[in-house]
C-alpha cells in the first residue's frame, strides 16, 4: 500500500512541519501551488471566521503557522508542501542520495528523462551512504516522500 502525503505532513514533527509550511508559502513557481494557496486560504478564513481575502493578507509567517497547525490537509497540499520543504531544506541530502544511486540530477533534481526504479539494495546502499552525513530522521522523510510521491520509480523503496 502506498503512504499518502496527508499521512506523512500529519506524522512531521512540529518544527519539519512549520519548515514546510514556510517553503509551501514561499513556491510560487507553478499554476499548481497557486491552487494549493487558495485552498488553504479558504481553510484558514474559515479556521479563523474571516473572509478569504482577509486571510490572504496574513503575513506569510503567520499563515505558515496556521498552517503548521492543520493537521489534515489534502494531499495535494501536502504534496505541494513536502516538494516545497525538500526543495529549500533539503538540497543537499536529495543531492547526496541521487549521487550515491548514480542518477544524474541538477541540484537535488533528477535530469533524466525517466529513471529506472533503482534495486533495494542499491537504494539501502545509498541511504546509508546519506545517513553518515545527514539526520536519519532527514533521510526517511526523504525516502518516505519519495515513495509517497513517485511509487513507480521508488517502488523499491
Amino acid at each position: 500500500m502506498v503512504e499518502r502525503p496527508s499521512r506523512i505532513w500529519k506524522e512531521l514533527l512540529p518544527e519539519v512541519r512549520l519548515s514546510a509550511a514556510t517553503a509551501f508559502w514561499l513556491d510560487d513557481g507553478s499554476n499548481d501551488a497557486a491552487l494549493q494557496q487558495v485552498e488553504v486560504i479558504m481553510a484558514i478564513a474559515k479556521r479563523l471566521n474571516f473572509r478569504p481575502k482577509s486571510a490572504q493578507a496574513l503575513p506569510e509567517e503567520r499563515r505558515a503557522r496556521l498552517l503548521a497547525q492543520m493537521s489534515d490537509v489534502s494531499d495535494a497540499v501536502a504534496t505541494r508542501a513536502l516538494i516545497a520543504y525538500h526543495f529549500q531544506a533539503q538540497r543537499p541530502l536529495m543531492s547526496a542520495f541521487l549521487d550515491a544511486l548514480g542518477v544524474t540530477h541538477e541540484n537535488g533534481l533528477s535530469t533524466a528523462e525517466s529513471v529506472a526504479p533503482p534495486e533495494r539494495r542499491a537504494i539501502d546502499e545509498a541511504a546509508g551512504h546519506v545517513r553518515q552525513a545527514f539526520p536519519d530522521a532527514d533521510v526517511r522523510l526523504y525516502l518516505r516522500t519519495l515513495k509517497a510521491l513517485d511509487g513507480e520509480t521508488w517502488v523499491n523503496i
